[in-house]
């Protein structure tokens, strides 16, 4: 019987947006919100393309992304 977790891991991978290649986070959400959580920021899935791909996970730019 195939792992539940690597299938899921699978399924979220395919549509994950994170840029950062070496992650070895990608595809378990749930591990890389608690990552970035821990380390005051926000998953890259969060933010417009253009800003992902700066790697600068910081809260205070997220909220910079969406002020109007």
């Amino acid at each position: 019987m195939k792992d539940e977790r690597i299938c899921i891991r699978d399924e979220n991978k395919a549509v994950c947006t994170c840029t950062y290649e070496p992650c070895s986070r990608k595809g378990l959400c749930c591990e890389c919100v608690a990552y970035h959580r821990r380390a005051g920021e926000v998953p890259g899935c969060f933010f417009p393309p253009e800003v992902e791909k700066t790697y600068d996970r910081s809260l205070s730019r997220l909220a910079r992304c969406f002020q109007k």
